[in-house]
């Protein structure tokens, strides 16, 4: 078989502190797919990166702050950044984020 494939049971779920944690799911050196859980309260803090990124909201409610613009997004609500756009989030409701990164983040490896 031609895949990476990663068994959700399989793949760990890494305490980040501050009330988030992180599963790095599937991913080629194109693209990778990265589940973030957030307890309320927790903060991903503004950043940028030089990836283009897609979140897709799984359950809870965030507050985003995408280049200096606020939008509050629950559950099936999707964003995307562009490159080098500083982007963070607040959790107002315990949740779940998707995260669809292009290339990969080396860095979460």
């Amino acid at each position: 078989m031609n895949a990476n494939i990663v068994y959700h049971r399989d793949a760990p779920l890494n305490d980040l502190g501050g009330g988030v944690s992180r599963r790095v799911l599937a991913h080629t050196d194109g693209l990778m797919i990265v589940e973030v859980h957030f307890e309320a309260g927790g903060v991903g803090a503004t950043h940028t990166h030089p990836h283009r990124q897609n979140t897709y909201v799984l359950s809870g409610r965030f507050r985003f702050t995408v280049d200096g613009e606020d939008a509050e997004v629950g559950p099936g609500d999707t964003l995307a950044f562009a490159p080098d756009v500083p982007h963070g989030t607040l959790c107002l409701e315990a949740g779940a984020l998707l995260d669809v990164f292009a290339p990969m983040r080396e860095d979460f490896l």
